[in-house]
Parts: structure tokens; C-alpha cells; sequence
């Protein structure tokens, strides 16, 4: 089964918010967008038409014709093995639920779960009003969560870092 852009972007959703919610920390370290049929993630989205060097080596994009739309199917390329070396426990198990949990489903069936009401999506989106804009990490934790403040302040101090390594690469 293909696994195309749009899946693969829900997919990434899922477990950045996921972990987060569980850990105060996203595995990829993107940022997503309200839009209209989903969050994307902006940066993996612009690089997807011109991949850098180290996705290219790694994947390809096939195009397959599905009745009234070309799906762009994400093709591994030969030779290339999936490490588990730079992923924690957690984030394996994450990831592992979420592919059991959604192997047979198409990206359109995802819709139902990436715009859930009153999810970290719709409550950016409001019915189009937050259209483009970031939606907060912190959205994934329950207001009434016993560890939101420990979590919140992990990834204040997560931002910070990820500041000041962005002014260092710059200097």
C-alpha cells in the first residue's frame, strides 16, 4: 500500500503530538499549520518538491494515477534500511501504534482523526479563521493534564536551546 504526502503529513502529526503530549517534546521538531485539509508540516512541505541531499538518497516520490487525482506515493529507495539507532523507546512505540493502527487507511479516513473537534487542529483552524498559522505544540496537552506544567516548561526550555543553537549557526 502507497503511503502518499498527505498520509505521510497525518501520520507525522500524529506522533509529534503524541509524544508531545506524553513527554512535553515533538520527535521531528517541526512545525504545523492549520490548513484547510489538515495540519502540514510547512518545512518538510516546501522541501518536498526539491528534497535536500540526505532525503533524496532515502526516498522518492512515485505519482499514481487514482481515479480523479494523482496520489504521490513516498517510495523507499533501494538499499535503504529504517534505524531504529535515533529513536527512544517511546518514540518506537509511537510510531509502531501508528503505523498497526492506520496500515490499511487511506488519507482521506484520516481526515476524521487530524480534524477531531476541539483537537490541537480545529482549534487553530475555526472554520478557517487560523488558516496558515502555527498550531502550538502545547494544544496537544489537556488543560486538566497532572504534568502540563512540567511539560510546558520542557518545551520553553526546548525552544530556547533550539534559539540560541539557530543564533550560533548564524555567527
Amino acid at each position: 500500500m502507497c503511503c502518499g504526502k498527505i498520509k505521510l503529513f497525518k501520520l507525522l502529526y500524529l506522533m509529534d503530538f503524541e509524544h508531545f503530549r506524553e513527554t512535553g517534546k515533538s520527535v521531528t521538531g517541526l512545525d504545523y499549520q492549520a490548513w484547510k485539509f489538515g495540519p502540514v508540516p510547512v518545512q518538510l512541505a516546501t522541501e518536498w518538491e526539491e528534497p535536500e541531499p540526505e532525503l533524496a538518497m532515502a526516498i522518492h516520490i512515485s505519482y499514481e494515477r487514482v481515479i480523479d487525482f494523482t496520489r504521490e506515493c513516498v517510495i523507499v529507495n533501494d538499499g535503504v534500511e529504517f534505524s531504529d539507532l535515533s529513536f527512544t523507546p517511546r518514540q518506537l512505540r509511537i510510531m509502531e501504534s501508528l503505523a498497526t493502527k492506520y496500515r490499511e487507511t487511506l488519507s482521506h479516513k484520516m481526515i476524521d482523526v487530524t480534524h477531531a473537534q476541539n483537537g490541537a487542529w480545529d482549534k487553530v483552524w475555526q472554520g478557517g479563521i487560523g488558516a496558515s498559522r502555527t498550531i502550538p505544540y502545547e494544544l496537544a496537552i489537556p488543560e486538566d493534564a497532572a504534568h502540563r506544567e512540567e511539560f510546558l516548561a520542557i518545551s520553553n526550555e526546548q525552544k530556547m536551546r533550539r534559539a540560541a543553537q539557530s543564533l550560533c549557526m548564524e555567527g
